[in-house]
C-alpha cells in the first residue's frame, strides 16, 4: 500500500506498472483519475489551492484503505493526492487498486475514493472571476459515502 500527499504531479501508467509489478497473482487493476475542472457552480475556475493537515491526512488515507481491505478481497492500493497550487486539466488525485479479480477492484477502488471525498482532511480554495471561495463539501458526495452502509 502506499499513500502519498505531494505537490508534484504524478505519472499514472508509472504508478500502476509499480502496483503489478512481479505480481502474476494480480488479475485486475481498477483506477480513478481525477482532475481539475474548468467550471464549478456555474462559474469559471483559474485554479484552486488544496491544503491539508500532514500527518493526519496521510492516517486518514491508510485507514480508508485498510477499510477497503477488510471489504474486499484486494492485494494492493496506491493513493496519491496532490495539494498546492493546481490549475484545470492538472490531475488532482490518483486511486487504483489491485486484486484478482475486476469486480473486488472496482468496488474497493470507488468506496476509497467516496470516504477520501468525505473523510480525507483536505481543504479546497477556488479561484474565480468573482474572486477566491472555498469549496464546501457536496451532498452528493456524503450520499455516495452513505451508501456503503448498505452495502
Amino acid at each position: 500500500m502506499r499513500i502519498r500527499v505531494q505537490t508534484e504531479d504524478f505519472d499514472v501508467g508509472a504508478e500502476i506498472t509499480q502496483l503489478r509489478q512481479q505480481r502474476p497473482d494480480i488479475g485486475a487493476v481498477a483506477a480513478f483519475v481525477g482532475q481539475v475542472r474548468d467550471l464549478n457552480q456555474g462559474d469559471a475556475i483559474a485554479g484552486m489551492t488544496l491544503e491539508h493537515y500532514p500527518g493526519m491526512t496521510e492516517k486518514s488515507l491508510e485507514a480508508i484503505v485498510q477499510q477497503a481491505k477488510a471489504r474486499w478481497d484486494i492485494m494492493d492500493a496506491v493513493v496519491i493526492h496532490r495539494i498546492g497550487e493546481l490549475k484545470p486539466l492538472d490531475q488532482i488525485v490518483l486511486v487504483a487498486v489491485a486484486g484478482a479479480h475486476r469486480g473486488e477492484a472496482f468496488h474497493a477502488c470507488e468506496f476509497i475514493m467516496d470516504y477520501l471525498k468525505t473523510e480525507a482532511p483536505f481543504w479546497k480554495k477556488e479561484q474565480t472571476a468573482k474572486g477566491e471561495r472555498w469549496v464546501d463539501a457536496r451532498a452528493s458526495d456524503d450520499a455516495a459515502r452513505a451508501r456503503w452502509h448498505k452495502i
